[in-house]
């Protein structure tokens, strides 16, 4: 086998684990979501425990980066491909400790009822969920238009974060009592809007990885 071809191997493994990491991540966000709002202690917990099972994912992302680095010196845009690569999976292993940090949330709020029916926390959510499938497609397809996306979505979820703070900081101004629910809320808010970050500087790797420069996408 050639070295070319060992290399475009090693290439597609690494698409493959980013894949199947950045589906694990979705998967995450979806359930964490879902526990908050079904404040379902037990899918809380089991997403949790699972947390390092994505941690061990982006290890061997690392590690495979590092060897078809170390084997087959490339350069340019391959190398490039590497390194993005490694960035992203570091983005999203951060996405995934958010995901845990709503479920977290969401043990806090054991016994409560909730104050006020979620609606705008889970538009945020779907719509960073689905900001991670596109910029691992992105990166997959080497699509720029598709990582340019990441910015236009990252303000509507920066504006839907606005309007929850508003929202919540009402419900805390009429009932004292509702403020430590209120402010997990918020918390809740955050962690998704830090994760629609992440995924926008995906975007701005893919955006690299392709034309060489780095965008600046995450205003």
């Amino acid at each position: 086998m050639t070295a070319r071809r060992e290399f475009d191997i090693g290439l597609v493994q690494l698409q493959n684990m980013l894949t199947e990491m950045g589906e694990r991540v979705e998967k995450a966000l979806q359930e964490a979501m879902h526990s908050l709002e079904s404040l379902d202690m037990a899918l809380a917990q089991r997403l949790i425990r699972e947390d390092p099972e994505l941690n061990r994912l982006e290890e061997r992302i690392s590690d495979l980066g590092a060897k078809l680095i170390a084997t087959q010196q490339p350069v340019a845009k391959d190398l490039r491909r590497i390194l993005v690569a490694l960035k992203i999976s570091s983005d999203l292993e951060r996405m995934g400790d958010l995901a845990v940090d709503i479920a977290k949330a969401a043990q806090r709020l054991e016994g409560q009822t909730l104050i006020k029916p979620l609606v705008d926390l889970p538009r945020m959510a779907e719509l960073a969920r689905t900001m991670i499938g596109e910029s691992i497609r992105s990166y997959v397809d080497e699509n720029v238009d598709l990582a340019y996306k990441m910015a236009k979505d990252d303000d509507q979820i920066d504006a839907l974060y606005s309007q929850i703070l508003r929202d919540l900081i009402l419900v805390m101004a009429d009932n004292q009592k509702n403020i430590n629910q209120a402010m997990n809320l918020c918390f809740v808010g955050r962690y998704i809007e830090r994760i629609a970050d992440h995924a926008t500087n995906i975007g701005e790797n893919v955006v690299y990885l392709v034309v060489g420069t780095r965008p600046e996408l995450n205003r």
